[in-house]
């Protein structure tokens, strides 16, 4: 079995999809960068052990994630899963856990990298919007596409409605990804596109909320 380290920023609820999924892991720890993280309750409601560093307490980025990291291996995870975690990592943390950390974005990945993106859709009058499930790389929110999953955007949305609507499918979308990758299913080609092992799947796989489970 797997074994998963969670790390969180805020109020958790892609963790609490996670816990609640019935996935072939062990989360072994969720560890977040703000002691106040609503998250870190969850998690004990789940028995999971927790921690906190708080990165205001650091001089700065490098030692903050040379903290986090040491944090992270005392748990030798194979996967490491930021399910909302709102820290920008230095190179030198990813590329130690490159290859085995994902990420969960509220955009259609390379649409919308960064912050804001139901604002930037909205202003833009886009018509589709979603979430992405990625490899993190250093080059932020650019890694290879594990999953996406669609929705609409509809006359009259405001930020919080759309968010709602894409929130709701990135609580599908986590739990795939990391069921896939415990089961062995995830490989990544030399052209950085992620193929799913066994379903003839790739980056071009696109979910709709309408869809079963794969």
């Amino acid at each position: 079995m797997k074994t998963v380290v969670a790390l969180i920023s805020g109020r958790g609820s892609n963790l609490e999809a996670i816990l609640e999924a019935g996935l072939p892991v062990r989360i072994a720890a969720v560890i977040s960068n703000n002691p106040q993280a609503p998250g870190l309750a969850i998690a004990r409601a789940h028995g999971v052990p927790t921690a906190a560093l708080d990165h205001r307490r650091f001089p700065d980025r490098e030692t903050f994630d040379q903290a986090l990291a040491e944090q992270i291996d005392r748990h030798r995870p194979d996967l490491v899963v930021l399910a909302g975690f709102m820290r920008i990592l230095t190179d030198t943390f990813v590329n130690r856990y490159r290859g085995r950390m994902i990420n969960i974005h509220p955009s259609l990945l390379p649409a919308y990298p960064g912050l804001d993106t139901h604002a930037e859709v909205l202003r833009d009058g886009v018509k589709i919007h979603g979430c992405t499930v990625h490899f993190v790389t250093p080059k932020v929110d650019h890694g290879p596409i594990i999953v996406q999953a669609a929705v609409p955007v509809r006359s009259g949305d405001s930020e919080a409605t759309l968010a709602a609507r894409v929130l709701e499918q990135e609580h599908r979308i986590l739990p795939r990804a990391i069921r896939w990758f415990a089961e062995g299913r995830l490989a990544v080609g030399e052209d950085g596109v992620v193929n799913l092992i066994g379903q003839g799947l790739s980056q071009g796989q696109l979910i709709s909320p309408w869809d079963d489970e794969t």
